[in-house]
C-alpha cells in the first residue's frame, strides 16, 4: 500500500507560490480594466461611470483574476509531478 503524499501546498514555499499566482491574476485583472477602459470597445466606460464607483468596478476585475489565478496555480502545483 502506498502511503498518500502530502501536497505542497501546507509548505512555506507553497503558500508563497499560491500568494505569488494570486498577485499576479491581480495585476492581469488590473491591466484587463485599464485596457478595457482605455479601449473601450462596447461600451464599457460609460457602464463603469454610471456606477456608484469607479473602483468598485476595476476591484471586483482585480478580485476576480486574482481569485482565478490562485485557484489555477493550486490546481497546477497538486498536479505537477515531484
Amino acid at each position: 500500500m502506498q502511503t498518500k503524499k502530502p501536497s505542497g501546498l501546507v509548505t512555506p514555499s507553497g503558500l508563497l507560490k499560491l500568494v505569488v499566482h494570486a498577485a499576479m491574476g491581480v495585476a492581469m485583472g488590473l491591466a484587463f480594466a485599464l485596457i478595457l477602459m482605455v479601449m473601450d470597445p462596447s461600451g464599457t466606460a460609460a457602464l463603469v461611470q454610471q456606477e456608484r464607483t469607479q473602483v468598485g468596478a476595476v476591484g471586483t476585475l482585480m478580485l476576480t483574476f486574482g481569485i482565478g489565478a490562485a485557484l489555477t496555480g493550486a490546481v497546477f502545483m497538486m498536479t505537477e509531478d515531484g
